[in-house]
């Protein structure tokens, strides 16, 4: 198949434009992209697919989310509201501990039934991979249980999962005051027997006071090295605790969402070649006043990915072209910096090599988007402009 006529963002050097390309796409791959002008004489008798000249970009990647879990958190919502902090809650019992709770009481099949609306909407706007954490269930069966949603996730739509096991996310009331004792005993053997299931891809941690101290993660990413699976981290959300520097002397893929890293840590991600998740959404929702060094990571050449952070508590969107629109608005980012972080910048977050980019050997994975330029696709608020999705080389137009 060959899809012409289109202004192409290859996003393999920046977000310059090509006008008048072609995509060709044999296998669920792409084979060749260029100038319409100088297509090989090789694919000419391929089938044609005139695009009327639309905006087309690497599909997107939502590379943070929890889109699995049981219940919600609108009355925390309204807490916040009247002055409740997001810390404030967690340590009464409310906040992520609410959501396991739910989630312990919800079945595998009514997880992927809950979960679906928000895959939906993220697939509605253009997305062709999509992260998924557990961290909901804090014991062996709950978090094999999220593992297993989010795979089915991927066999009931068309979009490609990629699954972290966040089993240090949070602390069990069971585990109170013992955290080092759920590392040992919950959540490495669980991160065990997940990984001989096949049910992850890659592993993760909160590094929070409310949560897990760098001793406690670093003996998480052992495990997880000794499995032969990359980490990532959350990491200086609510305070600085040395998270950054943990992720980076580990090898780390990302450090994630980093409102309180420093210039310090964004030159230790530089040298550990990792990328920096950025999650607006959770900024917003938490009305947090301090935001991520973006000035620092940017002059360090950090990668800079952008994710919704979709989950119950923090972060209840779904909307990546919205969170594409906070990081410009929020963070000051520039719009081929947000295009960017959630195409090729979310697949290396991801360590996914052959996503984010429109070039020989990539997925045909592909948006089309009503616009005549990128920068409309972080400029406009609540409008979905996606014509069409690529997904594995097959096209798949908005609304048949």
């Amino acid at each position: 198949m060959i899809l012409s006529n289109m202004a192409l963002v290859a996003m393999t050097d920046g977000a310059a434009l090509l006008p008048d390309a072609v995509v060709v796409i044999r296998d669920a791959r792409i084979a060749w992209t260029g100038p319409r002008t100088e297509l090989p004489v090789a694919y000419h008798a391929d089938e044609h697919t005139d695009l009327g000249g639309r905006l087309v970009t690497p599909g997107l990647i939502d590379c943070h989310t929890h889109v699995v879990f049981g219940g919600n958190r609108a009355a925390e919502f309204e807490m916040r509201l009247e002055g409740a902090s997001y810390e404030e809650i967690a340590r009464a019992g409310g906040g992520i501990m609410s959501t396991v709770s739910a989630t312990r009481d919800t079945s595998q099949d009514a997880l992927v039934e809950n979960a679906l609306p928000r895959v939906d909407a993220m697939i509605a706007e253009g997305v062709t991979l999509l992260e998924i954490k557990s961290g909901y269930g804090l014991d062996r069966d709950t978090e094999l249980r999220m593992l297993r949603a989010a795979r089915a996730l991927g066999v009931q739509r068309r979009v490609a999962v990629h699954t972290s096991f966040l089993g240090a996310h949070a602390i069990p009331p069971e585990y109170a005051g013992n955290a080092d004792a759920y590392i040992d005993e919950i959540c490495i053997p669980t991160l065990q027997a997940a990984h001989a299931e096949g049910l992850v891809d890659a592993v993760d941690g909160f590094c929070e006071g409310i949560a897990f101290d760098t001793s406690q993660i670093a003996r998480v990413f052992d495990a997880a090295h000794t499995l032969g699976l990359p980490i990532r981290l959350h990491a200086e959300q609510l305070s600085h605790q040395g998270g950054v520097a943990l992720a980076a002397a580990h090898g780390a893929l990302s450090a994630d969402h980093l409102e309180y890293a420093t210039e310090k840590d964004a030159k230790a991600m530089a040298a550990a070649g990792m990328v920096a998740v950025i999650l607006p959404g959770a900024f917003y929702t938490l009305r947090e006043t301090r935001m991520p060094p973006i000035d620092a990571l940017r002059a360090a050449g950090v990668p800079m990915a952008i994710s919704t952070d979709c989950n119950p508590g923090s972060s209840p969107m779904t909307s990546l072209l919205l969170a594409m629109n906070m990081g410009c608005t929020l963070f000051r980012m520039t719009p081929a910096e947000a295009l960017a972080g959630v195409t090729n910048h979310a697949a290396r977050a991801l360590g996914v090599a052959d996503a984010g980019q429109i070039a020989a050997g990539m997925r045909a994975d592909l948006a089309i988007w009503d616009v005549t330029h990128p920068a409309e696709l972080s400029y406009r608020i609540g409008f979905n402009p996606l014509y069409a999705r690529v997904f594995a080389g097959t096209l798949e137009r908005q609304h048949e």
